[in-house]
């Protein structure tokens, strides 16, 4: 099933790679695809089209997941939600691409993760029998989408021990009980990412990060080196722009509405142990939640808000006003709710939501919450297809709908999508998984090259050691993702390919490590 086996290959990406790459491609011969922009849709074209054949180009002004694809949930959802607003499509779409990366592309990195609804004063009985309704419903989805029960376990109904049992930070007084439903978790959404390109330039797709695009047209870009400031010319037959919220900066006449989703981080000594997610119903509302996610290295993201925002910086900031209503939803229901204090990191993402309001021609917007999550592929007088709106489950349905217009509109030659059924590097089916001789929680990032990292801290105990106290990722992993992950400096590491970042006194902690290992990796010419 896998692409790779535990020797990456020609799936590694890495300096030296991106420096070759780079030469022949910016003034160089035409190529058939280019696609701007390196988070979950963009890296997807590129392995699309690069499937299919076609001679690619993919560029992002920053790294791999700098954007929106590293700010989600980290859960691939099945589309309960889009049921509850009559958006029957998205909800389909959502549930077969879940479907697929669970079971053919990604189940390394997917796995089923429970969550509880408790039933407080606060949730009528009204209330809990329309949720209720609504895990069935999404058990028919998973059944439409053909994900078999053995992936995805049937919701059930708790008693309050149960509830309590899966959930023992839940505030007992008047807790009649729980709801228990299954859906989708990514072990890391920028992993996600990360794989998918790895994945492209397995199949000759050139992944070029730090390489801003300057100016679109149908047939190229004017593109600069971060690294160098030197500027050029990408020619291309096709182009694809999937910079998300920064898409109408690039091409006129794209209108998104950027909504901002807002998570916390705490400790997980903050909540005790959590065998299961918990979904908290926001009072007032009757078909939101703020989530309680446990991650398995010692915290736990509770999320998400959706506000609008007018302004797109590189990386937004959590509000003071997001952060005090996560707390006081969550403080409706624990036992003991954690403090500001107890937030020892935030984070918020931007989702390029397509304008379709007419609010500028006199109408009125809708709340960013009630904007379809539906993806459009738009393309442009000069020929510039360009893919907004959708979200991260679906990002994979998103690039084959934009690789089908760039091949249409440029008559190339290239058959249908593969990647329905192409496994990303590290895939594998669950007992070849299971049969790795590697820690679990390597197996549950790298799949089939688990072996391989953790082969190079046997060889050196010093890289089995954590690069931060209290935190599992090790010496071996940074010096993998110089190796092979295309990470170019010490932001990339921290920020995007381990995590340790999102917590600001982990990353300080981490940070001299960190750059003793790239030092020693320079040294040894492995970066």
């Amino acid at each position: 099933m896998s692409p790779a086996s535990t020797a990456p290959g020609r799936f590694s990406l890495s300096a030296a790679r991106r420096a070759r790459e780079l030469s022949r491609t910016v003034g160089g011969p035409v190529v058939d695809v280019l696609v701007v922009g390196l988070g979950a849709t963009g890296a997807g074209a590129a392995l699309d089209a690069a499937a299919r054949g076609l001679d690619v180009v993919a560029v992002d002004a920053h790294d791999l997941a700098f954007g929106t694809s590293r700010w989600s949930s980290k859960l691939v959802h099945g589309g309960l939600r889009y049921l509850a607003s009559a958006q029957f499509d998205v909800a389909h779409e959502s549930a077969v691409e879940r479907g697929v990366l669970m079971g053919r592309t990604a189940p390394h990195l997917v796995r089923a993760q429970p969550f509880v609804l408790p039933l407080t004063p606060l949730v009528s009985r009204g209330q809990a029998a329309l949720a209720w309704a609504g895990f069935r419903a999404g058990d028919a989805l998973r059944l439409a989408a053909r994900t078999p029960r053995s992936t995805l376990p049937a919701p059930r109904r708790l008693s309050a021990v149960e509830a309590r049992h899966l959930a023992p930070a839940l505030r007992p007084d008047r807790l009649r009980g729980g709801l228990l439903s299954w859906d989708g978790r990514l072990t890391d959404d920028a992993r996600l990412v990360t794989a998918l390109a790895r994945t492209a330039a397995g199949h000759g797709a050139r992944v070029l990060t730090r390489v801003r695009a300057l100016e679109l047209t149908g047939s190229g870009a004017r593109v600069r080196d971060e690294l160098t400031g030197e500027e050029g010319e990408i020619r291309a037959r096709a182009v694809i722009n999937a910079s998300g919220v920064w898409a109408g900066g690039l091409v006129d006449g794209i209108r998104v509405r950027p909504s901002r989703g807002t998570h916390l981080v705490l400790r997980s000594e903050s909540l005790g142990r959590l065998p299961a997610g918990v979904h908290v119903p926001v009072p007032g509302e009757t078909n939101r939640f703020v989530l309680v996610l446990p991650q398995g290295d010692g915290r736990v993201y509770v999320g998400l808000t959706d506000e609008p925002v007018d302004e797109v910086p590189d990386v937004p900031e959590a509000p003071e006003t997001d952060i005090g209503f996560l707390l006081d939803v969550l403080g409706s229901v624990l036992d003991a709710a954690p403090r500001r204090e107890d937030v020892v990191g935030a984070f918020a993402g931007l989702r390029p939501l397509l304008d379709t309001s007419g609010a500028e021609d006199g109408g009125t917007a809708p709340r960013t919450a009630d904007v379809s999550r539906r993806h459009a592929v738009l393309t442009s007088s000069q020929g510039v297809v360009t893919v907004v709106g959708g979200k991260l489950t679906t990002y994979r349905r998103m690039a084959e709908d934009a690789v089908d217009a760039a091949v249409a509109a440029r008559a190339l030659a290239a058959g249908p999508s593969r990647t329905a059924a192409l496994p990303l590097v590290g895939a594998a089916a669950p007992r070849a998984l299971a049969a790795l001789r590697a820690p679990r929680r390597l197996v549950g990032r790298y799949g089939t090259e688990a072996p391989a990292v953790h082969a190079s801290a046997v060889r050196d105990p010093r890289l089995a050691e954590p690069v931060l106290p209290g935190h599992p990722v090790t010496g071996a992993e940074v010096l993998w993702a110089l190796r092979h992950e295309g990470a170019l400096d010490e932001a990339d590491l921290l920020d995007r390919r381990t995590r340790i970042g999102l917590v600001p006194e982990d990353r300080a902690a981490a940070l001299d490590g960190v750059r003793a290992l790239m030092d020693e990796a320079a040294a040894l010419g492995g970066a």
